[in-house]
């Protein structure tokens, strides 16, 4: 009952209808709960799509984590993200940093396999330009290169060595690899170009020590589409710096690009015809120093001999060549000193690479029904040597003091014995021009020597006294009789000058005889002319002049 049912009623108020009041009633759920209902759904479906795409997470060693942070380093393929970094931590042996990166579900498949290569992109200046400068903005990421055909693609790989340096090619990028040898590397660097016609048409993309320790190894890749062009018989060189030379045809200087000079560079150019088939992938080449070592005929492989020089080989160092008349069969390998036990002296030992196949048709013959090598080399020594084959050391350059060796035959030598069983083969000397030239100086020194100057100075002293004791008498009891003798004599010219003279009685007797014989012969000139005309008149006489003729 309310307040009004419980008050009395006035008899002097009218009638008024009694309120009816209905109870509210209350509600069961407030539309406030459909929000955070709302969030849940959300938040629900969220971590559904998330585990619908999430993918599996892999490890990457680094040497550094430098400029990776957990939560926003992301992970890129091609530049578009797939993964992002979900924690750093250092390994056991604390030698490297273990990065572990969530991969998407749908990159998994070709990112979770073998093959794939994990590198830091910062800021790099090199050779071949400035790379990651987009970095200073978004800070470093992870990049991800992958084979488009895995070795194992069953088999899903977690665990990653990262690289220190990006790859200078990817995997998707056309072209072919090849692996080329060289004595060293040289000025050659990572990102070097290589030349096809002074066009570059790729890049060294690594190289490493062979297991021999003797060579190393470059990794070079060439485009598509000029990989066609390194041909089986393709000859590399190195065409890095600039290449000075002097010989009989002049100065020479040869040079490749700017960039060539700066970096380094290799040039490749086919031997063969144009019909030669193409290279396979990581085929194997010879790098050579220059384009003419590259492009000259093959040698095969050197057989050593050994040279043993009891002179002096200053001068003559490894690389020298060894020549045979002009012709330039190798080269030296080794220069030392060793001692011989049965002479007691010691002597320089020097080893030389000989090229068979230089010796041409000569070798051929010498190798024909072996497989070549010592037996061949025997063959060819052999006869060589017992017809006066010797080695010679000989000035190359006087300027700069270099030697190189000279084989060539000398009849006149003292025999040699050729032994076949030394290893390596002993080829016998002889002294250079040179070292003869000194030979024959000290022999005259010596000869010289053994002259007895002090005598022959005694006796020509002497000699000196004597001619001058005749001086003496010459001009004492000489010399006053010579001056009588010289004053007779020219009085007695005198005499005849005065005898000769132009007014003098002779010389008028003289002429008048000249004239008297003048005129004699004149006559007898007539009467040789009369008697050529009247050849009868020796028999009959003078004919009569025809004008007293009376008729």
């Amino acid at each position: 009952m309310t307040e009004q049912d419980n008050k009395p009623e006035s008899t002097s108020a009218p009638d008024v209808a009694r309120p009816v009041v209905k109870s509210r009633r209350q509600a069961r759920v407030s539309w406030i709960w459909l929000v955070p209902l709302i969030a849940a759904i959300v938040g629900a479906s969220l971590l559904f799509r998330d585990w619908l795409h999430a993918g599996p997470t892999v490890t990457i060693s680094f040497e550094s984590a430098d400029g990776l942070e957990v939560g926003q380093t992301k992970v890129r393929y091609k530049e578009v993200v797939i993964g992002t970094v979900t924690g750093i931590k250092v390994s056991k042996d604390r030698k490297n940093a273990l990065v572990s990166a969530e991969i998407d579900r749908e990159s998994a498949d070709y990112i979770a396999r073998s093959g794939s290569r994990f590198w830091v992109v910062r800021p790099r200046l090199g050779f071949t330009g400035v790379t990651g400068l987009n970095t200073l903005i978004s800070g470093a990421y992870i990049s991800v290169d992958t084979a488009e055909t895995p070795e194992n693609e069953d088999e899903a790989v977690y665990e990653f060595k990262g690289l220190e340096q990006p790859p200078e090619i990817s995997s998707s990028r056309p072209g072919t690899r090849f692996t080329l040898r060289a004595v060293d590397l040289g000025s050659l660097e990572i990102g070097s170009p290589v030349y096809f016609r002074r066009i570059q048409v790729g890049q060294i993309i690594g190289y490493s020590l062979d297991q021999s320790g003797r060579a190393v190894n470059v990794q070079v890749f060439v485009d598509a589409p000029y990989d066609k062009f390194v041909t089986e018989d393709a000859r590399f060189w190195n065409a890095s710096g600039i290449n000075l030379s002097l010989d009989a045809d002049g100065f020479k200087v040869e040079t490749g690009s700017f960039v060539s000079i700066v970096a380094g560079g290799i040039a490749f150019e086919s031997a063969g015809p144009d019909d030669t088939e193409p290279a396979k992938a990581n085929s194997r080449f010879r790098l050579a120093g220059t384009r003419e070592a590259a492009m000259a005929d093959p040698d095969g492989p050197p057989f050593v001999i050994a040279l043993h020089f009891l002179q002096s080989v200053r001068g003559l160092k490894v690389g020298a060549p060894v020549d045979f008349r002009g012709l330039e069969l190798g080269k030296v390998s080794n220069v030392n000193v060793d001692y011989d036990n049965d002479s007691g002296h010691f002597f320089a030992r020097v080893e030389v690479e000989l090229y068979p196949l230089r010796f041409g048709r000569l070798y051929d013959r010498a190798a024909r029904g072996t497989e070549g090598g010592r037996t061949a080399a025997i063959r060819l020594l052999g006869p060589m040597i017992d017809k006066g084959l010797r080695a010679q050391i000989r000035p190359a350059n006087l300027l700069t003091g270099q030697q190189y060796v000279a084989l060539d035959f000398f009849p006149k030598s003292d025999p040699v014995p050729f032994d076949p069983e030394t290893e390596p083969l002993v080829v016998p000397t002889i002294a250079g021009n040179f070292d003869q030239l000194q030979q024959q100086i000290s022999s005259i020194v010596n000869k010289f020597d053994q002259i007895p100057f002090a005598d022959i100075g005694v006796e020509l002293r002497d000699s000196l006294e004597a001619l001058n004791k005749v001086f003496d008498r010459i001009e004492g009891e000489l010399a006053p009789q010579a001056t009588s003798m010289l004053k007779s004599a020219q009085k007695s010219l005198e005499s005849v000058n005065h005898l000769l003279g132009q007014d003098s009685t002779m010389t008028n007797n003289l002429e008048g005889t000249m004239k008297e014989l003048s005129n004699a012969a004149r006559s007898l000139r007539a009467l040789a002319d009369y008697l050529q005309t009247h050849p009868s008149s020796v028999v009959r006489g003078r004919a009569q002049d025809p004008a007293f003729i009376t008729p």
